[in-house]
């Protein structure tokens, strides 16, 4: 699973893991955190989320493996790169950033 989703109280949990690829975004990441936090934002018990990255860095950015596969996929329709950078939230979203957040990694962070 490319983000997990846990709550302690009010807070949820979403966390990035492909720790093998330094949580690199592919289409697979993006959609799976476009539906992290549609399901924060429907979970009315959470009243705020942290992001955070399993694994040696906070995000590598995009999969370039992906992009030179030709799967180059790395955004969605109504969230753009990884499902995050333009999202409309209506709940606070904090990045816990521990380890490197390259690249698009730093896009996610700024979101």
């Amino acid at each position: 699973m490319p983000v997990t989703y846990e709550t302690l109280g009010r807070v949820a949990i979403l966390t990035l893991n492909r720790p093998e690829a330094r949580n690199a975004i592919n289409q697979e990441m993006a959609d799976a955190i476009e539906a992290a936090i549609d399901r924060f934002e429907e979970d009315d018990d959470a009243w705020i989320a942290v992001l955070a990255g399993n694994g040696l860095a906070f995000c590598a950015g995009a999969d370039l493996k992906a992009v030179a596969s030709g799967a180059a996929g790395l955004s969605t329709e109504r969230g753009g790169f990884a499902g995050i950078v333009r999202r409309e939230r209506a709940k606070p979203l904090i990045a816990a950033v521990e380890g490197p957040a390259l690249a698009g990694g730093t896009e996610i962070v700024l979101a």
